[in-house]
Formats: structure tokens, sequence, C-alpha cells
């Protein structure tokens, strides 16, 4: 066809990956970075916790392992549960249970973590998860996968 452009297929094996700190009892592992977002695997050990935060943009959230419980109403979720996150959404949630809990997370805009009074104290994007990978790679003079 004329005109047109091969299209390929990304193909990351994330059991390669090694899991990437982000803090205390926090780690991922990246899977795809876009302008508009991102996609990884977050692990949580036991008891740790993602704070407060609100989303500029949807977020999809797919428990693979362990479990985890939303801050404030108690819910409960394991493998197989799917959670979607809309644009505006504040929620905060901890890893339960006796081992890690491993979520796919696909977000689009940034996550804006949140002080008690509602104000922006930090925020995360592509752009700062890709450079907290690049910079974590170079640390550990390991070249970084075409993501």
């Amino acid at each position: 066809m004329t005109g047109t452009q091969a299209v390929t297929a990304s193909l990351v094996r994330s059991a390669d990956f090694p899991w990437i700190p982000t803090g205390a009892g926090k780690s991922f592992r990246p899977l795809h970075f876009e302008p508009a977002g991102w996609s990884e695997l977050m692990r949580l050990e036991p008891g740790s916790s993602v704070a407060t935060h609100r989303h500029t943009g949807a977020v999809h959230a797919y428990t693979l392992s362990g479990a985890r419980q939303i801050l404030g109403s108690g819910e409960l979720l394991g493998p197989g549960d799917f959670v979607y996150e809309p644009a505006g959404l504040v929620d905060a949630w901890q890893a339960v249970g006796e081992q890690p809990c491993i979520v796919h997370i696909q977000v689009s805009g940034a996550i804006e973590y949140l002080d008690e009074a509602g104000s922006v104290i930090a925020t995360i994007d592509s752009a700062s998860q890709h450079a907290c990978y690049l910079s974590w790679c170079q640390d550990h003079q390991v070249e970084p996968a075409l993501l």
C-alpha cells in the first residue's frame, strides 16, 4: 500500500527488570512511557501504603497478586480485581496480608500527592517516572530498555 508505515509492537519482558525503589516498601517495574502517561507494575510490601493523592487523568489498576485496602472505605482488592479511577479522584491505599501487592497501573496525566489540608506536596508524571528509571539504570550501570 502506498503511503503507509510499518507498525511494530514493543515487547517488554518485565520479569527481566529489577524492582526500582521509590520509597519505603515501594518499588516499580516500568513497562511503557509516553508524554501523556505511563504503564508500570507497582509493588508494595505488606503494610506499605500509597499516600493520599489525586489523579489529573484516568488510572486503570489491575491487582495481579497480594491484596490492598482502600483507606477510608476499607474496601479490599485482590488478584483479578480491576479499578477504574477517573480524573479528579482522591484516594490512598495500603498493601495488606502476608505477601507483596503487585498492581499493573496505566496512568494518564499526573498523580498529585496531597497533604492533610489538600495542598499538592509532590507530583509524579511520565517524565519524572522515566527520569527515576533512567537514574536508577545509570546508578546501577544498567543499559535502559527502550520503553
